[in-house]
């Protein structure tokens, strides 16, 4: 007999969202960062040297780990194309329709033999947490910590950890914009769109 699919929950780590952070399943915290970019090609070589530098003092601040994550993703540019003929629809001189119509025909043509890919840029920002082994937990017990715990408590020291997270979020936001680049944390709904295009391509793909 065929082993019986397993839930694809399983193979996410996330446990869930609150307060814009991601929770996860060993406890670790997570907070998202999207960034702008930077066409270092077209700057001069003193701007490249400069954002070098600053790329690498901005690093050398950092006390904990941070992750650099680019998102590649297909163009998708239906509703672009939508949007044009509507406006062709509703356009009276004839000549501008059919500049609409060609130009319509050529952005078809166009993605159908090169694909255009649309990238994002993401840092992750940690807050591990601390790893215990059972020797140590045994002894914890033995002097009455760690039982017991209240889910005021529990809130309680999720909140701390949610606190310093923060801290390390602006400083990483601060460092990168000494570098020239603008970072937004995500926030809730916006965590959960990512995840669920992150997870489901082919339905983003579709819109």
């Amino acid at each position: 007999m065929p082993k019986e699919a397993q839930s694809t929950q399983q193979f996410v780590e996330v446990e869930e969202i609150k307060d814009d952070v991601v929770i996860l399943k060993n406890g670790s915290l997570r907070r998202l960062l999207m960034v702008s970019g930077i066409n270092f090609e077209l700057k001069s070589k003193e701007e490249q040297d400069i954002i070098t530098y600053s790329y690498q003092n901005f690093l050398n601040t950092l006390d904990f780990s941070v992750q650099i994550i680019i998102h590649s993703r297909k163009l998708n540019i239906e509703n672009y194309l939508v949007k044009l003929a509507d406006r062709q629809g509703v356009e009276n001189n004839e000549l501008l329709k059919n500049q609409i119509s060609e130009y319509i025909e050529f952005i078809r043509s166009f993605v159908e033999l090169n694909a255009v890919m649309a990238k994002t840029f993401f840092v992750v920002v940690p807050y591990d947490a601390m790893s215990i082994s059972s020797g140590g937990k045994k002894l914890l017990g033995i002097f009455g910590f760690g039982k017991n715990k209240t889910k005021s408590s529990l809130d309680q020291t999720l909140n701390q950890k949610i606190v310093q997270l923060n801290q390390r979020t602006e400083q990483v936001i601060s460092g990168l914009s000494q570098i020239g680049l603008r970072a937004v944390a995500l926030e809730g709904e916006e965590l959960v769109e990512l995840f669920y295009n992150l997870y489901n391509p082919e339905s983003k793909e579709k819109k």
